[in-house]
């Protein structure tokens, strides 16, 4: 029998040589793992290579830069007062016909610059501060089922980019585009003014433009109360309404004197904040507030919130590890024809902005009531200004700078995915014959009405323009990657947009939106 201390020596011995072991088969693993990762590094690299070689030459061709925003002059929000002013206006109810929408109401930077839905809801919300998902109009039963606005709310970022129209179908046209203008020089033509004229009232771009028609729409801002008054009338009444003077005299059909009349618990604050901007202490209330000083204050605001400093903008300035691999064969994807195999993209979705600026006929899926073209529940888009056959069914092409968080997508908000979008641009057909109602983001849907038949006269009209690509998902999921490759960080980032949102101790009237959620939690 072998003594004690031999079993002890045995044991420690023992467990000494398998502790060699065990490091030696360490080390061969490590070793093994690091010349796999080498390996696996070295075939990325070669891949990346090989995708910088194909994406950068199509990217001098093109004559890119990156930057959607180069050139122009962005008001700065931290520093611009006409912008801060302008943040106070856009969050106010008090531009709201019936104080209970303002411009915020379908345009909130939290919610990609729109609102989150297919189809907005205004005026008349149960919840006038609940924003996105779960807001919800009671009218909706008269109006099909929908919410009665008929278009779904474009997106406030980079507004400034724009240099040839505003709104879906180009009712807000520069008459003289020029490149990084913003619609500045030669006149704009508005709904106010006849096709191919200036609106004398316009204002000095196409932002102040467009800032002057949410509230003259009785569905968005200026409610069904307030009918009697024309757009100018409306806009004059609210800017009397801020500074509390008397505004314009409005009459019915029978003479009767219908002129609002009801002040603002407070206006001393905007008064202020008017004096204090303008710097004119002892102008007269009716000449310092002033309708064509709000919107240009409204405008400056929208015109604050530029976001290029993309992933994709680093990458074509020379930054070969900014974008993906994935993004990178998306991208030649994108830019590359059908003819040479791609999916033909960059034909609309053009230059550093993505788009356009142009009108296309997609037969994206018409969703809810429309602008009561045809029948009454159609929407014709650019041919209700031109008039013209070959603008049927046209809406204006969307830039893609990011288009991630602005969804959900197309006129009528009909997609709720980058995938469908793309897949709908793939297959339009199948797209439309597959077409999934349950995605829709409208609150309160009671009749679908003729969404399918209004859909297919526009993909069997003339001026159909997508091809059949039949895109694989692999294909799709490269394309997404690409697109996400376009959005500025700071558009997903709460406190990065933060700057674009106003204190909520400065609300003498109480009109102030402070926008919750379904679960009414501050957004």
């Amino acid at each position: 029998m072998e003594s004690l201390w031999v079993v002890k020596l045995k044991f420690h011995t023992s467990r000494y040589t398998m502790k060699k072991i065990l490091i030696g088969l360490c080390a061969i693993s490590v070793v093994g793992y690091s010349v796999g990762a080498v390996a696996g590094n070295n075939k990325m690299h070669k891949q990346q290579r090989h995708l910088n070689r194909t994406l950068r030459p199509i990217i001098h061709h093109l004559g890119l830069t990156g930057d959607p925003l180069e050139g122009r002059t962005i008001p700065n929000i931290l520093t611009s007062p006409e912008a801060q002013l302008g943040m106070d206006l856009f969050f106010s109810k008090s531009l709201g016909g019936d104080r209970d929408s303002a411009c915020v109401t379908c345009h909130h930077p939290l919610l990609g610059g729109g609102d989150r839905l297919s189809l907005p809801i205004g005026v008349e919300s149960d919840a006038p501060d609940l924003l996105g998902q779960g807001r919800t109009n009671a009218d909706a039963e008269n109006h099909a089922g929908f919410p009665p606005v008929p278009r779904n709310a474009p997106t406030t970022f980079n507004v400034i980019a724009w240099d040839k129209f505003q709104f879906h179908d180009g009712r807000v046209e520069s008459l003289n585009p020029q490149q990084g203008a913003n619609g500045e020089a030669g006149g704009i033509r508005t709904p106010n003014s006849a096709l191919g004229n200036a609106d004398p009232l316009a204002g000095g771009n196409l932002v102040q433009a467009q800032a002057r028609f949410p509230v003259t729409s009785r569905e968005e801002m200026k409610s069904f109360s307030h009918n009697s008054y024309s757009d100018q009338e409306i806009r004059e009444f609210l800017a009397a309404r801020l500074a509390g003077y008397e505004g314009p005299q409005v009459v019915d059909a029978n003479g009767n004197d219908v002129t609002d009349t009801v002040p603002l618990p407070e206006t001393a604050h905007w008064i202020e904040k008017f004096r204090s901007v303008f710097e004119e202490p002892d102008a007269p209330l009716d000449e310092l507030v002033t309708e064509q000083r709000v919107s240009m204050l409204i405008g400056e605001y929208e015109r604050s919130q530029a976001f290029g400093n993309t992933p994709w903008k680093s990458y074509v300035k020379g930054n070969n590890w900014a974008i993906s691999a994935d993004a990178k064969r998306g991208a030649i994807l994108f830019f590359t024809s059908s003819e040479q195999g791609g999916a033909n993209c960059s034909s609309c979705h053009s230059g550093d902005f993505f788009t356009d600026e142009s009108f296309h006929n997609l037969a994206m899926p018409q969703v809810g009531e429309g602008k009561g073209n045809g029948d009454g529940s159609h929407d014709f888009g650019r041919e209700r200004e031109t008039g013209l056959e070959q603008d049927k069914f046209a809406f204006r092409t969307p830039s893609l700078v990011n288009v991630e968080v602005t969804g959900p997508w197309s006129h009528a908000g009909a997609y709720d995915s980058l995938e469908a979008v793309i897949k709908h641009h793939s297959n339009a057909a199948h797209a439309i014959d597959s077409f999934d109602e349950s995605q829709l983001l409208v609150e309160n849907v009671t009749n679908l009405g003729k969404m399918r038949a209004n859909t297919l006269e526009a993909l069997n009209a003339s001026n159909f323009e997508l091809e059949t690509l039949n895109l694989s998902d692999m294909q799709v999921g490269f394309l997404v990657e690409f697109i996400h490759s376009l959005t500025d960080p700071c558009v997903k980032d709460r406190d990065c947009l933060a700057q674009w949102m106003p204190a909520n101790d400065d609300d003498l009237n109480g009109d102030q939106l402070t926008a919750v959620d379904k679960n009414g939690d501050l957004l």
